[in-house]
């Protein structure tokens, strides 16, 4: 049985990968900032306080003590916000910074030495070049700064795949935090699930353009 961690289940994406790898018959944990919130689908659920490294060390150590080397690495957390640069509060900035782009590194800084020679590391990005309407900088800079630091990532770790999953427009909650229309061909999470787990099983690395 192959082993992945899933980060951010609590959220659409990340909740439809986690049901994709149980119904491969893996061993899923996922990582999430609300349990309360989380669908509950991996077979382990861990807790972590976002932004709160001593959180994210402590929730390592126990996945070490309950799983082997990890295969399948997937960062699917993140937020959103819709506010125009010179009405932007700098907390609300950051916050948003933190969520798509800095807890990427630190969620892959402390699980890297779980993770197996060969194992492929998947970060949700976006088509960052449509996103850079008004109201939306905040988002758009962290997905083009998480975009750079998945692809210098890759150039360190060599033996291990690194993608990049930009998918247009993917019908989550997350248009409810913004005043615009969710696309008519918005993705099912489960369409982005199994986009994944194919690029997992072709070897993909790079971007992965779903469109």
């Amino acid at each position: 049985m192959k082993n992945a961690i899933v980060w951010g289940s609590s959220g659409a994406i990340a909740d439809a990968v986690v049901k994709k790898l149980i119904a491969e018959d893996w061993m899923t944990v996922g990582i999430t900032g609300n349990r309360e919130q989380s669908p509950g689908s991996a077979r382990l659920e861990v807790e972590i306080k976002h932004g709160d490294t001593q959180s994210i060390q402590e929730a390592i150590y126990l996945i070490s003590q309950e799983i082997g080397e990890i295969d399948l690495f997937c960062y699917a957390g993140g937020d959103i916000l819709y506010d125009k640069v010179a009405d932007s509060d700098p907390g609300d900035w950051q916050r948003i910074l933190n969520a798509n782009l800095t807890n990427v590194f630190s969620a892959i800084h402390y699980t890297l030495p779980l993770l197996s020679e060969n194992a492929h590391i998947f970060v949700i990005g976006a088509v960052s070049e449509r996103l850079r309407l008004p109201g939306l900088s905040a988002y758009a800079a962290s997905k083009a700064g998480l975009e750079a630091f998945a692809q210098t990532l890759a150039k360190e770790q060599r033996k291990r795949l690194v993608t990049i999953v930009r998918p247009a427009a993917v019908a989550t909650p997350f248009w409810d935090k913004v005043p615009l229309k969710m696309p008519k061909d918005a993705a099912e999470p489960r369409k982005v699930a199994d986009k994944i787990y194919e690029a997992f099983l072709s070897g993909h690395k790079g971007n992965l353009d779903l469109v």
